[in-house]
């Protein structure tokens, strides 16, 4: 049988501040949060070794659940949601009310129209997939957990697919749900879109 890597990806509960362009803002989960994050969590949990966003709102719960489960944990920096630049701490309506044609070209085409001051989405789909591919060549045949951000989710699940990065906000990634993407030497990667539990 041939050796087969597993990497689930799970995007942070719902942090505290309600929703908002966060980017890297820090801010740590909500008590839902917490609770959707266990419960994604519940049942068969076959992980071998965490890896983690340093942000809070994913290492906390990624640090108390690598205890729970014994299994070893490591922070990545390259796993840091995009920053959104002076889009950071507002709403969508904030925003929408002062800055419609703008978002509705973000949306179409967030390459070439960023936020001011936002991170390159070319640089920051490189450094997500440098960690993620370091990742996968040092544990071949594990079973892996990525606890992170929906921004860094979409960009590995983008690579895997090769679709073009302006296609990456044409995904959605709820809060505490699991992607699945697993890898064998036989056929290209598969990823498997797992969902959310209802809690």
């Amino acid at each position: 049988m041939p050796e087969k890597t597993t990497l689930d990806l799970l995007r942070h509960g719902e942090p505290r501040g309600g929703h908002r362009y966060r980017g890297q803002i820090d801010d740590p989960l909500s008590e839902r949060g917490w609770q959707q994050m266990w419960h994604a969590a519940s049942g068969d949990t076959p992980w071998q070794r965490i890896i983690a966003s340093p942000l809070r709102r994913c290492s906390e719960f990624a640090q108390q659940l690598s205890e729970r489960l014994a299994i070893p944990l490591e922070y990545d920096e390259r796993l840091v949601e995009v920053g959104f630049g002076s889009w950071e701490g507002h709403t969508s309506s904030e925003l929408r009310a002062q800055l419609a044609e703008k978002m509705r070209h973000f949306y179409h085409d967030p390459v070439y129209h960023r936020p001011d001051g936002a991170e390159p989405l070319e640089g920051f789909s490189r450094r997500v997939n440098a960690a993620v591919t370091e990742t996968l060549e040092q544990h071949p045949g594990k079973h892996l957990l990525i606890v992170a951000h929906a921004g860094v989710i979409r960009a590995v699940i983008a690579r895997t697919l090769r679709a073009p990065l302006f296609a990456m906000y044409r995904m959605s990634i709820p809060t505490a749900s699991i992607s699945r993407i697993q890898i064998t030497a036989e056929r290209p990667p598969t990823v498997m879109f797992q969902g959310r539990r209802k809690l």
